[in-house]
């Protein structure tokens, strides 16, 4: 049996509707899992308790280790996301408007967004050295072509009608793009960001076991080297918490940036 919470609205914005059976198995799972550490029928080498994953974390964070180790990783994926986000939006808007560009630029964009980002990395390496560098490359690498691919076909797909109404009223050149394609290719880009985002994350967690000294992958190696299966899990719920607040902070982009589209719109 379920029961449904619904929250109260205001300034016509609704919270969705919590149902607590959805909870049920997640809890369950837990409580067996705490039952079987406790118990030993697992390990503690292979697997610690939630309430010993619980207090790792309390301790972790007051101690300062696990939020200083954050803000190294956030400043790894953001400085990957900004780079190769800033690249993919420049190589698509270039291929996107004009045909010439499309010709010069999507054929080896193409061929390049098959090869594996994780491939890349002894390259890398031997280019950049076990540094920052490499670390933040990778990332970039592996962003840059979801927001290329989405923005690419959000130019392409502007209303044809749109684009010659606007021309009507004396909009051309820079003033087309900013005030009509990109406005209309705004969601795509914004699909793209989400894409982006949940790659940055994904190749961060590989990017910082390249002889990092900082950050959550270093924490990782180093609880492995030691066995301390609590402290990993610790690492790599904040990852997924780092991956849900990234796709939340695009939510709310969209529902900013977007409050004109008719879907977005409660009637």
């Amino acid at each position: 049996m379920t029961a449904d919470i619904a929250a109260p609205t205001a300034a016509g914005f609704r919270w969705p509707r919590l149902k607590v059976g959805r909870w049920l198995s997640p809890l369950v799972l837990l409580a067996l899992w705490e039952l079987g550490a406790r118990t030993g029928v697992i390990p503690e080498r292979i697997l610690a308790a939630p309430s010993s994953v619980a207090v790792t974390f309390w301790n972790m964070t007051i101690s300062g280790e696990l939020p200083s180790n954050l803000l190294v990783s956030l400043g790894r994926a953001a400085a990957g996301l900004f780079i190769g986000g800033t690249i993919g939006a420049a190589l698509a808007l270039a291929a996107g408007l004009t045909k010439r560009g499309e010709m010069a630029i999507d054929p080896p964009v193409q061929m390049l967004r098959t090869v594996p980002a994780l491939a890349l990395s002894p390259l890398l390496i031997v280019w950049m050295g076990i540094g920052e560098s490499a670390k933040i490359a990778l990332i970039a690498f592996a962003c840059a072509f979801p927001i290329y691919l989405n923005l690419y076909n959000g130019v392409r797909g502007v209303d044809p009608r749109l684009v010659e109404a606007a021309r009507s009223f004396g909009l051309k050149g820079a003033s087309l793009i900013f005030h009509v394609i990109i406005p209309g290719a705004l969601p795509g880009f914004l699909v793209g960001l989400r894409y982006a985002l949940s790659v940055s994350v994904l190749i961060l967690v590989v990017a910082e076991q390249i002889n990092a000294q900082a950050g959550l992958g270093y924490l990782i190696s180093n609880a492995r080297d030691f066995m301390r299966t609590d402290v990993i899990v610790v690492c790599l719920l904040v990852y997924a918490l780092l991956g849900l607040a990234a796709d939340f902070i695009v939510r709310a982009l969209e529902a900013r940036l977007l409050a004109w589209r008719p879907s977005l719109v409660e009637h």
